[in-house]
């Protein structure tokens, strides 16, 4: 007989019929998040998204380097967007809880590794990674990535294609630190590129920057011609992220 066509038993129906009625609450659960993540963060603009390793020590040089670069943005006048956790993301959110402007954590609930920093002014907490990434970007003006491991290449891959496909406006994507990501660039170039997985162009949506003032100087030569505000159509383009 067609396994297709096999009578399920009750026992099978009831454990069907549970497991739909939780998978439809979550539903609920969901929302939940994307309407406290709008209702915080509304607000935020202008802001810049950084992403790092949350395994960096508070003694290496990524951390100190995360820790000034966000701090020269938040007195530039940028709230600054972590994932709220340790490593990469404490320095970001400890060098804008010290400047002017706002430190965002998006926290993410894990089995093991990620606890929330203590440097945050709004705190937010997330189950789904998928909601906690259109938080990142929803606002962004600019995306800063320091080392990081598959999170951190997660996210980066994520606003690439996002820009890529035209589903979110263009906006500065700045690597940091060339020695790190000189390999990965590489690659790109030499295989994706040379491969037609990409264009050559698309690298241009990248810029790898070694000094921290040299990465906000880059946010603000990008908009030097245009305002950090979205246009109406680039607005209507993010509502369907």
């Amino acid at each position: 007989m067609n396994s297709k066509n096999t009578v399920k038993s009750k026992e099978d129906i009831a454990y069907i019929e549970s497991a739909l009625t939780r998978e439809s609450w979550k539903i609920f659960q969901i929302m939940a998040e994307f309407v406290d993540g709008f209702e915080n963060l509304a607000c935020i603009k202008p802001s810049v998204s950084i992403f790092g390793s949350a395994r960096t020590d508070t003694d290496h040089p990524y951390y100190k380097k995360a820790e000034k670069i966000a701090r020269l943005l938040s007195d530039a006048g940028f709230s600054v967007v972590s994932g709220g956790g340790p490593g990469i993301m404490e320095a970001a959110n400890k060098g804008a809880y010290a400047g002017k402007s706002s430190s965002i954590g998006l926290n993410i609930q894990l089995p093991h590794e990620q606890t929330t920093n203590e440097y945050q002014d709004i705190s937010l907490n997330f189950r789904h990674f998928f909601t906690r990434k259109v938080m990142f970007l929803k606002y962004a003006t600019a995306y800063i990535v320091l080392p990081g491991g598959f999170g951190t290449l997660d996210e980066m891959a994520e606003i690439l294609t996002l820009v890529q496909t035209g589903k979110t406006r263009k906006i500065p994507i700045i690597l940091i630190d060339s020695e790190f990501w000189s390999g990965l660039i590489d690659w790109f170039k030499n295989t994706l590129a040379k491969e037609g997985a990409i264009n050559e162009s698309d690298l241009d949506l990248i810029k790898i920057i070694d000094d921290p003032q040299e990465a906000v100087n880059a946010i603000f030569e990008y908009y030097r011609s245009r305002t950090f505000e979205p246009s109406a159509e680039e607005k209507e383009r993010m509502l369907q992220l």
